[in-house]
């Protein structure tokens, strides 16, 4: 495959072939770039022809996901494409606040957020725009991901000096503090936001979003399950909402859901639906049955009226220890917000009151049998003692396999507090409670520091992680260079082959003329001395290569012959023929016949004098 594809119409064709089968643009990435990734993926898997790696690329649906993996190498960092951040900033910000009361929320969805370079940036963007009182009171952003590994490294918010670069120092100043080399990401505006597991293809989506950054993921789909995620993502932003794609992802055949803004930065806004079976089932795209779609949503609805209307407290956590459900007795139970649902439980306060709930969750998983809790007493205030008995019950569907852990509330406290006034002289029990208590918070202060030995860990993971992908990164830079330098070489080693067989062919015919042939160029300089010049002047070639002419002590009257040379040089003349008479450094009185002839460069200018002596007779005396 040749290096420079730049304009070579193969590689054209594999780019539109992306671009049509994946809605995938490459053509405003550097040519230069991009070809030579796309020749060490061919040439890892041994293909030599663009017309092969398309055939390729139509039976092997993984083969996409190495070619994209290949191409792009850095997939998210702060301000990636920075022309589109300031659209976004410009643009798209002010629009969305503009539509919004001083106090209504602003929700973000930054999905696929890998290490949560993009999701701070966000952040940083909105705080700027709002203050950080505003910022912290009326902003969620949701940021989302299918990698754990990946979801532990952006809850850190810790990053490296090369990773700030394209931040701007005033904001790198404002917004990371810098500690043993590393940068920390701000504070406040870090809990603003809520990291969590979602997969785009099976999880419901999340709702009422106004910016919704999707950058560089739906190329890995194939055309059906980019049509199921974009119909997510459509359900997932409000009316006035905007969408921001990868630089190189395009909507060219989902115009009916979105429509561009500017396609240039790849942003677009919702299509709004024209019914309401539309707008309440655009995740179901290939169901064709809108009547029982419709069924099944208002289903949903009474169930989620019915758990409300619970006057027990009840919340559900599915296998991932996420929180799935929470009615209302138990959102002001646990002081929960609708936000809430859908973080995982060790994010929210109530994994630990009024009992350790992931260590019963975790405990029903094993079992899978119902269990009751009785009597567990949760302080709301000092003035305030309340009890419950907690029943504990293990979902399954029908086969029968866990699906989740249901958890009710049922207040006793009226019961208790009788109880206790009966045996309010019962010493004991208290100082039984306050051991316990002592207890417990010792072990919150030891999970305390073991969890901070963790975070150590991980850290120092990752920057081995990062530093193996800068290394795997420059050894492909290297190679490349490498096999630039090797056609470079081979094509230097056959040039210097030629200019030998010319030269030798060159010298083959100065030998081969019966006359001495001297060249001297317009400084008067010999640079050419062939063998008969040596046996006729008795010098070698080596003694006169360089020398002025002039100055030549060969026995030949150098002064005559001036005129001539001079008259060439100038082209007042082209071929001049003359006879004279010499003496050569052995003595010898020679009349040689002589000729003047112009010596022409590559421009076809005159860059010297061409003298050939022919020995004629010796003159008599």
């Amino acid at each position: 495959m040749k290096t420079d594809q730049a304009r070579d119409p193969d590689f054209e064709r594999l780019l539109d072939y992306l671009k049509h089968s994946r809605m995938v643009d490459f053509t405003g990435y550097k040519r230069a770039s991009l070809t030579r990734r796309v020749a060490q993926r061919m040439q890892t898997i041994g293909v030599n022809t663009i017309d092969s790696y398309i055939d390729l690329l139509q039976v092997d649906q993984n083969e996409y996901i190495h070619l994209f993996n290949n191409i792009l190498i850095n997939v998210t960092a702060f301000h990636r494409d920075i022309q589109s951040w300031e659209y976004i900033n410009n643009v798209v910000l002010p629009v969305i606040l503009s539509q919004k009361t001083k106090d209504e929320p602003i929700r973000i969805w930054s999905a696929g957020v890998a290490s949560g370079e993009e999701a701070y940036t966000i952040a940083m963007l909105l705080n700027e725009l709002l203050g950080l009182e505003a910022f912290k009171q009326r902003v969620k952003i949701y940021a989302t991901d299918i990698d754990q590994e990946a979801l532990t490294q952006a809850r850190t918010a810790c990053y490296t000096a090369k990773d700030l670069e394209e931040v701007p120092e005033n904001l790198r100043e404002k917004y990371f503090e810098q500690v043993n080399g590393r940068y920390f990401f701000h504070k406040e505006l870090r809990r603003t936001v809520i990291f969590g597991r979602h997969d785009l293809i099976l999880d419901a989506p999340i709702s009422r979003i106004d910016l919704l950054l999707c950058r560089n993921i739906l190329m890995y789909f194939n055309a059906e399950t980019q049509a199921q995620v974009l119909a997510h993502l459509h359900f997932a932003l409000r009316e006035q909402g905007f969408l921001f794609l990868g630089k190189a992802e395009m909507l060219l055949t989902h115009t009916n859901l979105f429509a561009p803004v500017d396609l240039k930065h790849r942003i677009f806004s919702k299509v709004a639906r024209r019914n309401v079976i539309d707008r309440r089932t655009p995740m179901i795209l290939n169901r064709k049955d809108t009547i029982s779609d419709n069924f099944v949503y208002m289903l949903s609805k009474l169930r989620e009226a019915a758990s409300d209307a619970n006057p027990i407290a009840q919340i559900v956590i599915d296998t991932d220890s996420t929180l799935i459900l929470a009615n209302i007795q138990a959102r002001l139970l646990f002081h929960l917000a609708v936000s809430d649902i859908g973080r995982p439980i060790q994010d929210i306060k109530l994994s630990d009151h009024p009992l350790d709930l992931r260590s019963l969750i975790d405990q029903a998983k094993i079992n899978r049998a119902p269990s009751v809790l009785k009597n567990l007493q949760w302080d709301e205030s000092e003035s305030k003692e309340r009890f419950f008995d907690v029943s504990v019950a293990t979902l399954q569907n029908e086969q029968n396999k866990p699906i989740g852990v249901s958890l009710s509330f049922f207040d006793v406290s009226p019961q208790k507090r009788f109880q206790k006034q009966l045996e309010h002289t019962n010493q004991e029990l208290e100082t039984a409670m306050e051991e316990l208590e002592s207890t417990n918070e010792e072990l919150e202060t030891t999970n305390e520091e073991l969890q901070s030995t963790i975070e150590e860990l991980e850290t120092t993971n990752e920057e081995l992680q990062a530093a193996n992908e800068e290394l795997e990164t420059m050894n492909e830079e290297l190679q490349a260079t490498n096999e630039e330098l090797e056609t470079l070489n081979n094509e230097l080693s056959t040039r210097t082959g030629e200019i030998n067989e010319v030269n030798a062919y060159l010298n083959s015919i100065l030998t081969s003329l019966s006359g001495s042939v001297l060249v001297v160029n317009k400084d008067y300089l010999l640079e050419v001395w062939n063998p008969k010049a040596e046996e006729l002047w008795g010098l070698r070639k080596e003694e006169v290569l360089g020398q002025s002419f002039f100055s030549l002590d060969i026995g030949l009257p150098v002064e005559q012959l001036k005129k001539p040379i001079r008259a060439v040089l100038s082209g007042e003349v082209g071929h001049e023929m003359f006879e004279i008479g010499v003496t050569n450094r052995r003595g010898q009185a020679l009349r040689l016949r002589g000729s003047t002839t112009p010596l022409f460069n590559l421009r076809q200018e005159i860059a010297g004098v061409i003298l050939i002596f022919e020995q004629d007779e010796v003159p008599k005396d």
